[in-house]
């Protein structure tokens, strides 16, 4: 059917812009080990994108 990503948060948003940190709390991650399962969309790659060295993510199948 249609793919999904799943994002977790592997560092910290302490020495980064208040954007970026909202765009975490807009991903659904609260913290350092944190995890959210999302459709797979323009939208959820254009925020991974923009925080992806505070982020890792993996596509998975349905």
């Amino acid at each position: 059917m249609g793919q999904k990503i799943k994002v977790t948060q592997i560092r910290s948003t302490i020495a980064n812009p208040k954007k970026m940190e909202k765009v975490l709390i807009g991903l659904g991650l609260k913290g350092i080990g944190s995890s959210r399962t999302h459709k797979d969309n323009n939208c959820i790659r254009g925020m991974v994108n923009k925080v992806s060295h505070l982020v890792k993510y993996e596509l998975i199948s349905e």
